[in-house]
């Protein structure tokens, strides 16, 4: 994939996730994704690419006992920048439209790291 292309597909989905949390569709931080992803609210969770090895296994093993998606993209600082806050590790997606929409728009990364 050429660069201008991954940037347009990274501007995309930075996008398509500000726009979720306008919408109200988003929550962040670790404790209330936790308790989304237990309640069954949550669609989607991203975790930044530079979490630590424990975050990441620990909502690997929750998404994967509660049958949520997972994907593992950006750093802190991009999650944030595209939710207009500080540096956030972990997102929950609690739309289905929006969450199928960020889906896609991940696919098109091979950086991408995700489960089913």
């Amino acid at each position: 994939m050429s660069k201008n292309k991954k940037h347009e597909v990274y501007a995309k989905l930075w996008s398509s996730i500000g726009l979720c949390m306008r919408a109200g569709k988003c929550i962040s931080g670790e404790e209330l994704v936790l308790k989304a992803v237990r309640s069954g609210k949550a669609e989607l969770v991203i975790v930044a690419s530079d979490a630590s090895a424990n975050t990441v296994k620990k909502f690997q093993d929750k998404c994967r006992f509660y049958k949520v998606d997972f994907l593992q993209i950006g750093t802190r600082e991009e999650i944030g920048r595209s939710i207009g806050k500080r540096d956030r590790v972990v997102l929950a997606i609690t739309d289905t439209g929006f969450a199928e929409m960020i889906r896609k728009h991940s696919e098109n990364l091979s950086e991408v790291k995700d489960i089913e």
